[in-house]
């Protein structure tokens, strides 16, 4: 069988008769070309019941360039031309109308053919063909699974690899060898029919009608039931007589059974619907038009793919299916039955799909959007970092100008901005303070035009909103232009109005770090300028280095080192107590000179300098001292700058105009959605770590901190409006998605989908990414969707969301508005997946993993110049090495074992067990694979004869096995060596200084030397935590193994342990 549908020597296949010169122009068809079954006898003897095609030359793509593809689409649009998706039949009739597809040959050859499937659904073929007509086929009954994207060796040739999409390419593997027939389609769309269709055809061999069109129509069986359900009993309730809806009550019950639906469209479609009718019942549905009406509205093609991928027999989820998709797919852990129940009924409309445990298709959709399968992790909606740390290592909401509703110049001043800024977890506000009439300070941006409002109503609005959002403290960041007299009502108003919550405790000057968030919950701080602690007057001087001190200079042109001094009064002095603001000089004075509870604001022009110019010494400065920055004084628009910039260097304080909304608003409510919203977000571990090297600038790995692979697919959109205040002609939306990246610059990244055209209701992109992100704990994702048909601004919603927030496998982001508002209806249907990545240089796509075994990278000790130190460090290099091989010999054997099951690098292990007893099963050869325990870990044996195919899966499956043994019973014993090491190494610290002088290490090299000594102590202490995190993976693959061997069909579990006996 198998030889019958192989195709003839590669060498041979162009050079058919002489009727194959007729060639089809891509896009045309038959009858524009001018053909009209000019083909060989044979062919039209043998195939006579079947459309005939001209034979269609070959080619073969030897320098990576290739023909233009055929601009065949399938669009999903309200297109009187489009091809409907709602069932398997539809796929099916698709696949039989015949599609031109390139078969790929191991050599790498390619050729364009035509394939179909014949009417009866027995079996595929193909024309042109070399062959004899009845050899160029493929019997339905021989397909053993249908795989997508490039899963076999042919696709994951270079060649191919990088030409075509992976959307578009599939695997039909087929016979008792399990050959591969590998095809790529013109578009997705078009690939995704085909292996849906030919799913639900080998799935409906197990019925008792096989895979008969009875079979295939059999599938919608619930479906149909429940919707016929409904249509008759909303006849019943008008007490008509007639067995017909009119329209009005036909869009009524629609939106019924989905809420999600577009009125104008069925109203559309229902148009369509009339046109076409000649029965005389126009404006009146009968039940199988209601039916076919809402599948074809309601039933996203998308969604259906996925399904069918999932469902083990027909067009439901069982609770196996659906508990295999929510570990497999969603990476959700320990999975009950139960759990899955409670999806049914809570999701699944039907009465009989609830009462057999089964998810059918809108079922499953409305699961999806749910907030059960929202992007954002659930874990990060509360508090789940440490709080308790000091209140310089965490980056904090802060807000400038923040009375302000528009400019800086002439806008409205308000206390609901106040209000508003706290209620969105702000924890930094700013009240820039003058003198008012009648002895009452009021808020305004001084020498401009904008509005007053009173000092007293803006502390009794702090007072009621501080802590409805969050408990942690709130920061009043002072800017004091008042007299005296003034001061003190401030002061007398702050007292009376706080109460207990103002923090007013005298700081220990013996500490050496700030308290924590946690042990200031629900207090009041005040930040500003402090008289010395000794001042026995009830006035004094004092310096202003903030913002009021900037403005003032420029408005007298006054050179950068002269500052002006204004009174402060005592009573409001004595109030700031762990935020003092102090002027900065450079990093080294800070160092030596700077308390803990002195803090630093800078301009963002200043801030932005020091960022550029020395990193790393900002970083160590953020380490221990506070930091805000505000934006220029030319910033009049209250237009914002990147807050990103600031936080690689550890700022905490970057203070934003709030009332601007637009791409650095999205990026700062994305960033402080972490954690619960509290306004408080912990810096990563190296940029807290006393002894620890990171510059925001390094384009190195970092140390102690393993790469991730973000693999973002953007399947598709809904319900996109056009951008408001959009020019473009009509209401037609032309929808493209870009996705950003923001970090570190290592890490920043663009991509963007390809465009559809005239449709904003469902259009499908199909297009897949890949980011390396060094520094995940810093990362946010932007998703931005954008018109490409427009005059004037193109926007049409966004979502930003931190990298470490983002839950993996099938999610729908809900798009905001400019103004960061939720829009109705308005999502992006996404997979995610996130995969390490370890040695093994560059991260190249369509790279074979064996190809990639020895090219490996070890992190390495920095010489420090001082003998006896490197001496120390050295020892460590040998464990550094073992514990790299432990954890890419792993990584690696994971990778070959899913690729020698025909998955992608981002599948799940339960996705290749699954797959596995899923071979055993339709393997013709009398064999069964046991699962058994061997000393805790797990094993396979093979009893008869399996394919080749199974035996190489079972090798690669022991090979993991025995990396992840390996790696569980060598890691301690390194990741002890290390330590051991790592404290060996912080010995020197103290007297680092003092070992460099002697050593005559001095100057420049004196500060290489300490920072590659910080470097040293923190890749030893991140590679032992790797080790760990390493150990902790292997276990849990070892459980998934052990989880997934039981619920699958085709494997044995024998229930006792082996002998651990060679």
């Amino acid at each position: 069988m198998a030889d019958d549908v192989k195709d003839a020597p590669s060498d041979k296949e162009p050079n058919d008769e002489k009727e194959a010169q007729s060639v089809f122009v891509n896009g045309d068809s038959l009858e524009q070309n001018g053909v009209h079954g000019n083909t060989d006898k044979e062919n039209s003897d043998t195939l006579s019941v079947e459309p005939i095609f001209p034979r269609k030359s070959s080619f073969m793509s030897k320098d990576g360039s290739r023909r233009p593809t055929r601009k065949k689409t399938v669009s999903f649009s309200s297109m009187p031309t489009e091809r409907k998706i709602s069932t398997a039949q539809d796929c099916l009739a698709c696949i039989q109308s015949g599609s031109e597809l390139i078969k790929v040959r191991s050599n790498s050859r390619q050729y364009h053919r035509i394939f179909t499937l014949n009417p009866d659904m027995t079996e595929i073929r193909w024309q042109p063909t070399s062959k004899k007509p009845h050899k160029a086929r493929i019997p339905v009954c021989s397909i053993k699974e249908v795989r997508s994207g490039k899963t076999t060796e042919a696709l994951k040739n270079k060649e191919i690899a990088g030409i075509f999409p992976d959307e578009c390419a599939f695997s039909i593997i087929f016979g008792d060898n399990f050959e591969s027939m590998d095809l790529i389609a013109n578009t997705p769309d078009e690939a995704n029919i085909w292996v849906t269709g030919l799913t639900c055809l080998i799935s409906s061999k197990s019925t008792k009608a096989g895979t008969s069109p009875d079979a295939i129509t059999e599938m919608q069986q619930m479906r149909d039931s429940w919707l016929l359900e409904m249509f008759e009993s909303a006849v019943n309730n008008n007490n008509e007589d007639s067995k017909l809806l009119d329209d009005r009550d036909a869009i009524q019950l629609m939106k019924r059974l989905n809420s999600n639906v577009e009125i104008s469209r069925v109203q559309t479609k229902l148009k369509e619907l009339e046109l076409k009718k000649t029965d005389g019942c126009r404006g009146r549905l009968n039940s199988d038009e209601f039916i076919s009406l809402f599948k074809e509205i309601c039933t996203r093609p998308e969604m259906y793919f996925l399904l069918v991928r999932y469902a083990s027999n027909a067009d439901y989820l069982t609770t196996d299916d659906l508990l295999l998709f929510l570990e497999a797919e969603q990476g959700m852990q320990r999975v009950t039955k139960d759990k899955c129940l409670e999806i049914v009924n809570t999701f699944e409309p039907s009465k009989e799909g609830k009462r057999k445990g089964q998810l059918g298709v809108d079922g499953f959709t409305e699961y999806l959007m749910s907030e059960e399968c929202a992007i954002f992790d659930p874990d990060h909606q509360k508090v789940c970092q440490d709080m308790s740390q000091p209140i310089s290592h965490y980056f904090v909401a802060s807000s400038h100008n923040t009375y302000l509703l528009e400019d800086q110049l002439k806008g409205p001043s308000s206390v609901d901005t106040y209000i508003r800024v706290l209620s969105k977890g702000c924890r930094c506000i700013e009240l820039d303070c003058w003198d008012g009439p009648g002895d009452e300070p009021v808020i305004y941006h001084g020498h401009t035009l904008t509005s007053k409002i009173i000092f007293k109503d803006v502390i009794q609005a702090i007072n009621q909103y501080a802590f409805t959002t969050s408990q942690y403290p709130v920061i009043l960041s002072i800017e004091n232009h008042c007299s005296i007299r003034q001061q003190h009502v401030m002061v007398c108003h702050m007292i009376s109005i706080f109460g207990d919550k103002l923090c007013t405790e005298k700081v220990v000057n013996t500490h050496t770090h700030l308290p924590s968030p946690e042990e200031l919950k629900g207090r009041i701080l005040i930040k500003g300028k402090k008289l010395p602690d000794n001042y026995d007057k009830e006035e004094g001087d004092v310096t202003d280095e903030d913002e009021g001190a900037e403005s003032e200079k420029k408005r007298n042109n006054k050179k950068e080192g002269s500052l002006k001094k204004h009174k402060l009064a005592k009573q409001l002095s004595d109030l700031v107590n762990y935020c003092i603001s102090t002027r900065f000089e450079d990093f080294q004075i800070s160092q030596q000179n700077q308390k803990y509870f002195q803090m630093n604001s800078f301009s963002e022009s200043q801030g932005m300098k020091l960022a550029s110019s020395c990193p790393e010494e900002f970083v160590n400065h953020n380490k221990k001292f506070l930091s805000r920055i505000y934006p220029s004084g030319m910033r009049v628009d209250s237009s914002n700058y990147n807050p990103q910039d600031l936080w690689n260097c550890g700022c905490q304080m970057v203070a934003m105009n709030y009332q601007t909304p637009g791409l650095m608003m999205d990026l700062y409510n994305g960033w402080f959605c972490k954690n619960g919203g509290c306004g408080y977000v912990l810096k990563p571990a190296i940029m807290r770590e006393e002894i620890a090297y990171f510059s925001a600038n390094t384009k190195d790995v970092i140390p102690g901190v393993s790469p991730q692979i973000l693999h973002i697919k953007i399947i598709s959109g809904q319900y996109f409006p056009k951008p408001k205040g959009s020019g473009a002609r009509g209401d037609v939306t032309d929808p493209y998605v870009t996705i950003e990246i923001f970090g570190i610059p290592a890490d920043c990244a663009e991509e963007r989908t390809k465009t559809v055209p005239h449709n904003g209701y469902n259009p499908i992109f199909d297009e897949s990414f890949e980011f390396q992100i060094n520094l995940p704990e810093l990362a946010l994702v932007r998703f931005c969707v954008l018109d490409d048909d427009y005059i004037g601004d193109e926007f049409i919603g966004q979502y930003t969301i931190p990298f470490e927030c983002m839950q993996t496998g099938y999610r729908h982001i809900r798009l905001l508005s400019y103004a960061g508002e939720p829009m109705e209806n308005c999502t992006l249907f996404v997979h995610i997946a996130i995969t390490n990545k370890r040695g093994g240089g560059a991260h190249k796509r369509g790279m074979s993993v064996k190809k990639i075994k020895k090219k490996r990278d070890y992190t390495s000790m920095k010489t420090i110049g001082i003998k006896s130190v490197d001496e120390t460090f050295k020892i460590a290099v040998q464990p550094l090495r073992d514990g790299t091989d432990l954890r890419d010999s792993v990584q690696i054997a994971l990778a070959e074992f899913k690729e020698t099951c025909g998955l992608s690098p981002i599948a799940n292990i339960k996705q290749c067990i699954r797959l596995l007893g899923t071979r055993v099963n339709n393997s013709c050869e009398q064999a069964t694979l046991h699962f058994y325990m061997n000393s805790e870990y797990p094993a396979l044996e093979a009893e008869g004869t399996l394919p080749e195919i199974l035996k190489k899966a079972v090798l690669s499956f022991d090979d993991l096995v025995n990396e992840c043994r390996n790696l569980i019973e060598n890691s301690d014993d390194i990741y002890e060596r290390l330590i051991q090491c790592k404290r060996a190494g912080l010995e020197w610290h103290e007297e680092l200084d003092t070992v460099a002088q002697q050593a005559g290490v001095k100057g420049k090299k004196l500060s290489k030397a300490t920072e590659n000594f910080a470097w040293n102590i923190r890749v030893l202490q991140g590679q032992a935590d790797l080790l760990l995190q390493a150990k902790k993976e292997c276990l849990d693959y070892l459980r998934q193994i052990s989880e997934a061997a039981s619920m699958f069909t085709g494997l044995s579990v024998v229930e006792n342990n082996h002998d651990d006996a060679g």
